[in-house]
């Protein structure tokens, strides 16, 4: 017999949702950075062990919209949520819940989706009582199916959470073969990749503006035999200054940003990459609304 469920993944900006998702498939597949609203779409993960199937849905955090890309990121929320089996809501320890966090609890209690809440990050808790506190104040907040602290950095108290969501897979077929991990295509993990690095170098205000996408992907082999894949990215800004600071000095940010993409990918990949980064100017592209397709931001 075999069993599936489809698990939602939701919370805040910032939470640790994409760092939990990695932790629960055990590989990297999701983007993770100190900035918040680092996931822009929604990103599926496939977990299976033995007759059981797990997918993960991963999706932006939940925030205020200030612009067309951000109601974008809400509404891959909302498609997220519809029809799930159970759902994980990603906390902080927190002495408060936050707006956001009221109003994904108000469409959960709406839908009556089965909800597990796992409070993150508590390798960041000095004193542990704070924690007692924090669980205390969500019981009453909803009634969740059960509540995990637990830590994505450490990986202390996943495997336990892991064990538990396997309890909603209802007996289905697989729907993903047995050795997928993911549906992105390995173009979407590439131009995320390059995303991730200029996050993770920039100033604040210029990675939010940023979008890439994998204009050229070719396969050889080396003289020797050794496989290659020759990529060219765009890197898509909102400003000439903006521009200027992808660059660098005498080019020098766009090749830190290059070569850090590029070790990553060859992991990833399993080959050598030669990767080539071009920068243009798309003015306030994320309030336009046109051409998100482009960038792989599409409802799926």
């Amino acid at each position: 017999m075999t069993k599936t469920a489809f698990i939602a993944i939701v919370g805040c900006p910032n939470v640790g949702k994409s760092s939990i998702l990695n932790r629960l498939l055990g590989q990297k597949i999701a983007i993770v950075s100190d900035k918040p609203q680092t996931t822009r779409t929604r990103i599926m993960g496939v977990y299976t062990d033995g007759g059981t199937q797990l997918v993960f849905l991963d999706t932006p955090g939940q925030h205020r919209c200030r612009n067309k890309l951000d109601d974008f990121m809400r509404r891959s929320i909302g498609e997220a949520l519809s029809g799930v089996d159970a759902c994980v809501m990603v906390t902080e320890p927190d002495k408060q819940i936050r707006s956001e966090e009221e109003e994904l609890l108000s469409r959960l209690k709406k839908d009556g989706t089965p909800t597990v809440l796992v409070i993150n990050k508590t390798d960041t808790l000095a004193d542990k009582t704070a924690l007692l506190a924090c669980m205390d104040m969500w019981q009453k907040a909803f009634a969740f199916d059960a509540i995990w602290p637990v830590s994505a950095k450490t990986g202390d108290g996943v495997a336990a959470l892991l064990e538990h969501l396997k309890t909603y897979a209802f007996e289905s077929p697989h729907y993903f073969p047995d050795d997928a991990v993911t549906d992105q295509p390995e173009r979407v993990v590439a131009a995320e990749v390059i995303r991730e690095k200029m996050l993770m170098l920039l100033q604040h205000e210029v990675p939010h503006g940023i979008a890439v996408v994998i204009e050229s992907w070719k396969e050889r082999e080396t003289a020797a035999g050794e496989p290659i894949i020759d990529m060219e990215a765009t890197v898509y800004c909102e400003r000439e200054t903006h521009k200027g600071i992808v660059i660098g000095k005498r080019g020098a940010m766009l090749r830190r940003i290059g070569t850090a993409a590029r070790t990553e990918l060859e992991e990833i990949l399993t080959s050598r990459v030669n990767l080539q980064c071009w920068v243009k100017v798309k003015e306030d592209w994320r309030n336009r609304g046109t051409g998100f397709e482009q960038f792989g931001y599409t409802i799926r």
